[in-house]
């Protein structure tokens, strides 16, 4: 199955459905869903139909693998004894599919462990050069390197711009309360969260290192 440029990507947490959660659901009709794991019996609770389950298949349920699988979707099964967590195979899979921007649900839970591993699942080299974004509740998540980077939000919404793997040098921002003008954030200090969009074109501009930025739909 090919052809989509986007897919839905849902791992097996607890979704918050928030306003960001919900506007991914609603504009689903045109994406490739691939559920990693149990993410198939998340995503038919939210309305999401799956196209492709991924996984070792030890947490979706049995009823929900058979109707899957007699309505024609496929399912990729992998031993239970990998390298690789059921949700980085289905970010693989929507790769190699050919997905330019994919959307990640239901990847923040109760288990620091697997939260952590899942945010630096955005740093995968295959998703490179594609949009990918990690949405939960009101808030969505992504990785960013040196350039120029928009950010699309209405004035009263929250940003935060982490260092993720070292230090983020020559960052300038614009459109934002507490503005950044050729600087640095350091690796550990907590200086770049919660900062707040105060112009339509607002946006972040660095020269080196990586930076996680999060935006949250209104006043965090």
């Amino acid at each position: 199955m090919s052809g989509f440029k986007k897919a839905i990507v849902v791992a097996n947490g607890t979704p918050q459905l928030g306003q960001a959660v919900q506007a991914i659901i609603e504009h689903a009709a045109d994406a490739l869903v691939i559920c990693a794991d149990g993410g198939a019996d998340v995503a038919l609770k939210m309305g999401l139909y799956p196209h492709i389950v991924v996984g070792d298949m030890d947490s979706v349920s049995l009823d929900t693998l058979n109707t899957l699988e007699a309505a024609g979707a496929e399912l990729l099964r992998f031993p239970p004894d990998k390298d690789e967590t059921d949700l980085e195979l289905a970010l693989l899979e929507a790769a190699e599919r050919g997905a330019s921007t994919i959307f990640i649900l239901a990847a923040m839970g109760a288990r620091i462990d697997h939260t952590l591993s899942n945010l630096y699942l955005l740093t995968l080299p295959a998703l490179q050069n594609r949009k990918v974004r990690l949405v939960d509740n009101n808030q969505s998540v992504w990785i960013a390197q040196p350039g120029i980077h928009p950010l699309i939000g209405a004035i009263g919404d929250t940003i935060s711009l982490i260092p993720f793997q070292g230090d983020a040098q020559g960052i300038t921002t614009h459109g934002l309360q507490y503005p950044l003008s050729n600087e640095t954030l350091y690796l550990g200090p907590a200086r770049g969260v919660s900062n707040v969009i105060i112009s339509p074109e607002a946006s972040v501009t660095f020269k080196s290192g990586t930076l996680l930025i999060i935006h949250t739909i209104g006043h965090a």
